[in-house]
């Protein structure tokens, strides 16, 4: 609905630009000498204020600025009167402001002062493209014969200027969906005394002076929209009990305010009014609702969605169905309409466009024989006759989308007699229905669009889809349908079958889809090799057919493909790729071959690609001769992923001239040396481009010191160094990465003390400074974290008590890791107010005095009330080492549901809290290697999870306990097991070495047998006589006693 208000403003700025342009050519064309060439000029350093990555001024090079597209000259006098550069972002709705870095946008810090010299301006258009909050400047003011003025979606903030009353010829003036313009006074619109359009939606408005008299200063205005301008009653008082009304006005939107109560006065003068739109406006307060539409008869599109009506205030009590019946489009969506259709829609005979979305239907549409576009997402039908799938003859659009149906669709439509034909052209039918896509779908022999995505299909793809000749869209991924991907028919331009079951190979079939232009085929179960008639479809432009099961390798005959701008291969078995198979594709952007472990990019380094991408995903796959070094021509990146590609050596030196790389991920490599190469050509304003901002270098052999260039990424989003060998301290002007959200060194070398600086970084989630070899005591600028999730300081040399703030102000903590530093005191007992943890592990320190009694109300250890953590699309390393039944593990993508309590190798006194016997969610509670006295709680026993548990004062040892206190280095030791396995090994080959050297000797030599039992016969024999004479002595001694 959004698109459609802002339609009108489209198409008069369409009919001014082609009519202009037609002039020129059935009219008198320019000078002989061209364009002036001040103008040229100026053109020509606007241009260059710009990042132009998607090329739209390419044609900005010939000596006649006249003939470059987007720009028009008038035909007498040969200076620049239109520039026409709407960037596709302006597509977007009112309310909505997002730079897809797929779309069409120009990209620029500012607007630049030289277009001034373009004096003779009527139109001027730079909606959708993005000026880097910037103001809008002054001189826009000074073009007096402007005609056409349009800025929106563009990204301007501060004061509207006030020089745009001298604008006294504009007709159309947009500034709608910047969100950072100010508007402190309406004044300046008196001047504007030509004005027929006026677009000021989403700008906020609320407080604004005189605005009140935009409705009755402006006598041509036509069009006014002021949606999601947070406007009140307050801000029309002057007008709610007032006639006055500018009677000219068409169009007049107001949707999405802050409206209640009864409606303004002025609509009754308001009697040219054929566009309305009060959409949020609290119309169940409204008394004179009713009335006041009455007496608007040249209505012909009204919008009321979300306006709190029910059916009473839709009966014949209420209004006038003679009044209505000339309402052509009727938006009725998010109200509170229930059960029936409402009666008042069986009068209304000229409706063709109807909006029930958002309501609670379930019942049958009624006969509407007129009606085309037909809009019931989101209600309460049961069966799909109800939609009137088979009554609505001249229908051609029809949306039931997220409609819980109860039953499959039927094989055979009730009340077909009713039509002979049937007009539908664009079907929705996703997020509600269950079964197979029935026979009876091939009435619909005029379908051009069929969208069935999300539902629960299943069995083989249908015949009948080969019967809709007229089909260009076809969506019905996210389905389970199974078997081998079926025929279609040649008009065919998008094709959606992901996330399906689907299998066998990909059909050379595809390959006769001459118009197809998107091919999406992800997430099944197809084998075999891409087939090479897929190098035919000369316009095809984007084709995604990740994870599945396709092996060989890319069809060569894929690099002709001239249109081609996106490939997505990942997770296949592919083979190699050589240059052949980029060959024509000069107008590619994203490149994914993620995680085909047999891919190897086999390119010379000496090769220069034709093409300039924005987005390449290269990890998990072989990269052949080192860095790429055909990367040094791609320099308008957003997105880089070179994760485990094994590549080695040093980052090229040429690397530190390209622009900064949005997204740059080259963790889990062989990289080594300096961090001083990364991408820095130029700090350039990231915030426009849509992308999260993410630098990756962790599990590399990286040295050296951490680069102060890294502090002049203030767009960085996520920092990870992690496992490298890093020396050196933190910089303090890290400070300045305001937009950080997670920080992670862990297992470097660093040294020296935590700077007090990255107290300031405010947006920090997570921070890892785990395994190195810092120093001194916390900063207590680190409370100013209030964010943080994650605190890992584990194995370092941290000393000084554990502060109060760490309780106090980080209570979003869900980890809190001092493992092994020499910290001091007692447990703070301000830790039992950080509800959400669930990890807490200070084991290693030189802690005393008792246990705190409150740590037992640690509520995510007991209910597990856990804080969502932010998460996104990208790969981010999430891991938490911890210690749980010997050895330490590390968790990864499982962290967040461990729990786990360690308190071990401490000095820690007195008693067992008795309340830690409520930590039910416990995984793991490790107290060993303390001075605890006393009994062990009687109810520990019921603890879950803890039949491990060990260490004194429990009755089971911990012999085979791994000492807690073990580093992250000691991970790759051998382990006790073996070496005592190792021991009796040599015990027993020992023995027997032995035994055998012995005992075979005996066994073979008769003589050496003999002489060994002789003197063993002889040695007894004399140790008996002295062991008698001995006896007979002591006997004879006894008697003469």
């Amino acid at each position: 609905m959004g698109n459609q208000r802002g339609l009108g403003l489209h198409i008069i700025s369409v009919t001014i630009f082609l009519v202009a342009t037609t002039s020129t050519c059935l009219g008198v064309q320019t000078t002989s000498e061209g364009c002036f060439e001040h103008e040229r000029l100026a053109l020509l350093k606007f241009k260059r204020s710009f990042k132009d990555d998607l090329e739209l001024l390419s044609s900005w090079v010939v000596n006649d600025c006249c003939r470059w597209e987007t720009i028009h000259c008038d035909s007498v006098t040969g200076h620049v009167d239109s520039l026409f550069l709407r960037g596709m972002s302006s597509s977007f709705p009112p309310n909505q402001y997002y730079l897809d870095p797929e779309c069409d946008f120009l990209d620029g810090n500012e607007l630049k002062y030289s277009l001034a010299d373009l004096r003779h301006l009527k139109y001027l258009d730079l909606s959708g493209n993005y000026f880097g909050r910037s103001r809008i400047p002054k001189f826009i003011g000074s073009f007096k014969q402007l005609v056409y003025l349009n800025l929106s979606h563009a990204g301007f903030e501060g004061i509207i200027p006030h020089h745009f009353g001298n604008l006294s010829n504009l007709k159309v003036h947009d500034l709608s969906s910047n969100y950072g313009l100010v508007v402190d006074d309406m004044a300046w619109t008196y001047g504007l005394s030509s004005l027929e359009h006026l677009d000021l939606s989403s700008l906020y408005l609320s407080g604004a002076h005189n605005l009140h008299m935009v409705f009755f200063m402006i006598p041509s205005l036509k069009g006014l929209s002021l949606s999601y301008c947070g406007l009140s009653n307050v801000d029309l008082d002057p007008l709610l009990n007032s006639s006055r009304m500018i009677p000219n006005i068409k169009h007049l939107d107001l949707g999405f305010n802050n409206f209640e109560g009864p409606l303004p006065a002025f609509f009754k003068n308001m009697t040219s009014l054929a566009f309305l739109d009060l959409s949020n406006f609290n119309l169940s307060l409204a008394w004179n609702f009713a009335n006041l539409l009455n007496m608007i008869p040249s209505l012909s599109k009204l919008y009321l969605s979300s306006c709190g009506l029910d059916k009473t205030f839709l009966s014949p009590l209420h209004l006038n169905f003679s009044i209505l019946s000339n309402i052509q489009h009727l938006d009725l969506s998010k109200n509170s309409i229930e059960g029936t259709f409402p009666s008042v829609l069986t009068n209304m005979s000229c409706v063709s466009v109807l909006d029930h979305s958002g309501d609670k239907l379930n019942s049958l549409v009624p006969s509407m024989p007129n009606l085309l576009e037909l809009e019931l997402s989101s209600n309460k039908f049961k069966k799909i006759e109800q939609i009137g799938i088979w009554r609505l003859c001249r229908l051609k659009r029809l949306s039931a989308s997220f409609n819980n149906f109860d039953k499959e669709m039927s094989h055979t439509p009730t009340n077909t007699s009713e039509c002979s034909q049937y007009a539908l052209e664009e079907l929705h039918l996703s997020f509600g229905l269950n079964g197979t896509i029935p026979d009876s779908f091939r009435r619909l022999v005029n379908l051009r669009n069929l969208h069935q995505s999300s539902n629960g299909l299943t069995g083989s793809m249908p015949y009948l889809l080969r019967k809709l000749r007229f089909l260009e869209v076809l969506d019905i991924s996210n389905n389970k349908l199974t078997g081998p991907i079926s025929a279609f028919h040649g008009k065919l331009s998008k094709l959606d079958l992901s996330f399906n079951q689907l299998n066998d190979s990909i059909p050379d079939s595809l390959g006769k889809l001459a118009s197809l232009t998107d091919l999406y085929i992800r997430n099944n179960r197809l084998t075999g090799p891409i087939p090479a008639s897929l190098g035919r479809l000369i316009s095809l432009q984007s084709l995604s057919m990740s994870r599945n099961f396709l092996n060989g390798t890319i069809p060569v005959s894929m690099g002709k493909l001239a249109k081609f701008h996106s490939l997505d291969v990942c997770g296949n078995v592919l083979g190699v790729i050589f240059e052949a198979h980029f060959a024509n594709l000069s107008k590619l952007k994203y490149l994914d071959t993620t995680s085909n472990t047999k891919l190897t990019l086999n390119i010379s380094p000496e090769w220069i690609p034709p093409f300039k991408l924005i987005g390449l995903h290269l990890s998990s796959c072989n990269i052949a001769n080192g860095f790429p070094q055909w990367l040094r021509n791609q320099r308008k990146l957003k997105t880089l992923v070179l994760s485990n590609a094994t590549i080695s050596g040093p980052l090229p030196t040429w690397l530190r001239k390209t622009p900064i790389i949005p997204l740059l991920d080259l963790s889990h490599n062989k990289l080594n040396g300096p961090l001083t190469n990364l991408p820095n050509g130029g700090n350039h304003d990231l915030t426009g481009d849509g992308v999260t901002a993410v630098l990756h270098l962790q599990n590399n052999f990286f040295n050296g010191l951490i680069p102060r260039s890294l502090c002049t990424r203030k767009d960085l989003n996520y920092l990870d160094l992690s496992r490298n060998m890093l020396t050196g301290k933190i910089p303090e002007c890290l400070e300045n990465m305001q937009g950080l959200r997670t920080m992670k060194f862990s297992s470097n070398r660093l040294s020296g003390v935590i700077p007090s600086s990255i107290g300031l970084n405010s947006r920090l989630n997570w921070l890892d400074l785990n395994d190195n070899n810092f120093t001194g005591e916390l900063p207590h600028e680190l409370g100013n974290l209030t964010k943080l999730n994650v605190l890992d300081l584990g194995d370092n040399n941290f000393s000084g008590n554990i502060p109060d703030w760490i309780g106090e102000n980080l209570t979003s903590l869900m980890v809190l890791r001092l493992h092994k530093n020499n910290f001091s005191g007692g447990i703070p007992r301000s830790l039992c107010k950080t509800a959400n943890l669930q990890i807490l592990d200070v084991t290693g320190n030189n802690l005393t005095g008792t246990i705190p009694k409150c740590l037992g109300q640690l509520n995510a250890m007991i209910n597990s009330s856990r804080v969502a953590l932010h998460r996104q699309e990208i790969n981010i390393d999430e891991n938490v080492i911890q210690i749980l039944k010997g050895p330490d593990h590390e968790y990864t993508h499982t962290w967040d549901i461990i729990f786990n309590m360690d308190l071990s190798n401490n000095k820690l006194v007195g008693e067992i809290p008795v309340e830690l016997t409520a930590l039910k969610m416990l995984v793991g509670l490790n107290l060993s290697y303390n001075h605890l006295s006393g009994s062990i709680p009687d109810s520990i026993g019921n603890m879950s999870k803890n039949e491990d548990l060990c260490g004194a004062p429990l009755p089971k040892n911990c012999s085979n306990h791994e000492d807690s206190t073990t580093t992250i280095k000691n991970r790759h030791e051998e382990s006790d097991g073996q070496t005592k396995v190792w021991f009796y090994v040599d015990v027993m080959s020992g023995f027997a070495t032995g035994f055998w050297g012995v005992i075979g000797v005996l066994l073979f030599k008769k003589q050496w047998r003999w002489k060994l039992f002789r003197l063993a016969d002889e040695t007894m024999d004399k140790i008996y006589v002295v062991v008698m004479v001995r006896v007979a002595k002591m006997k004879r001694g006894r008697e003469t006693i």
